[in-house]
């Protein structure tokens, strides 16, 4: 089964005299050392991505460790106030900007796109490059900020609050939202002009998989979102240190201008967080459920419908704002209609898990589970889009339990599903199933048990960001703070199982999952250059049992059960 053909006599043999010129300069295999480099490959810059976001992961998890064993009890026992604020806020931010979006987008985006259009690399590998490494500068003045007590004003940094609380920390911050912010842009430029301009000629738009789709729509709307929050964050940079007022209410400042400018990115952000991840959905069920993708182009069009109404929801943060009537309204519809093209998405996942050939790897149980827990998430996030509700539950844990279904339970839980489906693409070996069920198990008991009872926390009226509250909150919180301590524990084993996979695993041969994406039609892993010949595309990416594609299972890599 192959998706390449190398017909005698064609350009593409052109490209074997191009090789051997590459190859006077670049190694057939790069060495380990090479990852901590400025390396120009852009599957070295997609595993720096994604390692270097994994360890935030690791320093993000801890924060939130520590805040929920603070919570344990009403009082205010075991950190200063004042650091749990700190942690709060960059525990936030260090999540969402420094692992969601770096691994979601930066990671799986950069060492599969070139892969899956039959691309050698990048457009602009430089840029490529440059892009990653503001990323570890950040991180470092985040982490740098505690020594000056820590930014303290929660990840929306919010003035007035954060114009008066540890302005040296508040200004480091800013200055690394901005760096990332930055290399988000510069990022999403390359994806650009790579899907459009670097496709192999025999790949027809429908052929184009569908995280390249979500990719293409993911960069366009960090484009379009991205200089926005820049703009705001450098303003309020201005008020901390150089005397101006744009947000200083005494001075005739305005903070609603302050959180227009944040949230016209912020709520953008969580699709810049979600679309790779539907990106990863839609390219792990077919192949394991060996069927055809359900709906290829509503699902592909659909990205691109979110990348659009997506930019047309932000008020709904701002409802307790002092919103108009009129707004409230117009916003409410639109936070409603933009849930239509994710239903898209959900019905056709479910839809080609319905009758498939299912194997329960690791991939597809994380797959599944993010489908469970993306509903979830989406049906509050539903509730809280009509504003009635929403301002009864405002800054409430309830806000708190729908944000981390979407984007634990969504992003988290389909990083997961990606890492395990492409690890033998990466490192050439396989990951351990045995451990890689335990994983999952521990993550799924864990997620629910810590976020299930905030529902119920919000809705009784305890409020969000606080170290200390009223006792009769104790017994949920003290559920979250359980459920907390094994999501940490559930990380042991899945850190266990990619670095003893990575050095001594099973071999997994070029295309273990039998898929019929490009990425799989090179060596696991791919050389420099990706392919010695470049490829022709013969056939659609998720044609099982179509065309003489065989939908059978590969016995040597999975169980097979019935749907």
């Amino acid at each position: 089964m192959t998706q390449v053909e190398f017909p005698p006599n064609t350009p593409h043999e052109d490209n074997k005299t191009q090789l051997v010129s590459a190859h006077t300069i670049h190694p057939q295999a790069w060495k380990w050392y090479d990852y901590f480099t400025f390396n120009v490959d852009h599957k070295v810059i997609g595993i720096q991505y994604l390692v270097t976001a994994f360890v935030f992961y690791l320093i993000g998890g801890l924060m939130a460790v520590v805040m929920r064993a603070e919570l344990a009890t009403p009082d205010a026992d075991l950190i200063d106030p004042n650091l749990y604020n700190a942690f709060m806020t960059n525990h936030g931010t260090i999540m969402i900007f420094l692992w969601i979006v770096p691994s979601a987008i930066g990671g799986f985006g950069n060492y599969l796109v070139p892969l899956m259009i039959g691309a050698r690399d990048m457009a602009f590998p430089k840029l490529n490059a440059i892009a990653f490494w503001l990323n570890p500068p950040a991180g470092a003045l985040i982490l740098g900020s505690f020594f000056f007590g820590g930014s303290q004003s929660g990840w929306t940094a919010y003035p007035p609050l954060s114009l008066v609380t540890a302005n040296t920390a508040q200004s480091m911050w800013i200055l690394a939202i901005v760096l990332v912010g930055t290399s988000s842009i510069l990022g999403s430029v390359n994806f650009v002009i790579t899907i459009l301009k670097m496709k192999v000629p025999s790949m027809k738009w429908d052929q184009v998989p569908l995280f390249c789709w979500a990719t293409l729509a993911t960069a366009i709307l960090a484009l379009l979102s991205t200089p926005v929050l820049a703009a705001g964050l450098v303003l309020l940079l201005f008020d901390i240190n150089f005397g101006t007022s744009f947000f200083k209410p005494d001075a005739g400042g305005n903070v609603v201008i302050y959180q227009h400018l944040f949230w016209f990115y912020s709520h953008p952000a969580v699709y810049l967080m979600i679309l790779p991840i539907f990106g990863i959905m839609s390219e792990v069920i077919p192949v394991h459920a060996r069927k055809p993708i359900f709906g290829y182009k509503a699902i592909a069009y659909s990205s691109v419908a979110i990348c659009v109404v997506g930019l047309f929801v932000w008020v709904h943060h701002m409802f307790t704002s002092g919103t108009p009537g009129w707004m409230r309204m117009f916003f409410t519809i639109s936070t409603l209609i933009v849930a239509v093209p994710t239903g898209v998405k959900i019905f056709g996942w479910v839809a080609t898990l319905w009758g498939g050939k299912i194997r329960f790897t690791s991939a597809m149980l994380f797959a599944i589970g993010l489908l469970s827990m993306f509903v979830m998430g989406g049906l509050s996030g539903v509730t809280m889009g009509t504003a009635p509700f929403d301002i009864h539950v405002h800054d409430t844990y309830y806000v708190v339990a729908h944000f981390h279904y979407v984007l634990f339970g969504g992003s988290v839980f389909g990083i997961y599903a990606g890492i395990y489906h492409w690890f033998p693409k990466m490192t050439g070996r396989m990951m351990n199933e045995t451990w890689g069920r335990v994983h999952f198990v521990l993550t799924l008991i864990g997620t629910n048990l810590t976020f299930l009872p905030m529902h119920e926390l919000g809705l009784q009226g305890m409020p969000r960001r606080v170290a200390m509250y009223d006792p009769q909150f104790i017994s949920l919180n003290q559920i979250c703070t359980v459920g907390s301590f094994i999501l940490a524990a559930s990380v042991i084993p899945f850190t266990i199982n990619v670095i003893w996979s990575w050095i001594a695993g099973q071999k997994a041969g070029d295309n273990p999952w039998q898929a019929l994406t490009l990425e799989w039609t090179t060596s696991s892993p791919p050389i420099v250059e990706n392919w010695e010949v470049l490829p022709v595309v013969t056939h659609g990416p998720y044609d099982y049992g179509i065309n003489n594609h065989s939908a059978e299972l590969p016995s040597s890599t999975a169980t097979e059960a019935s749907a």
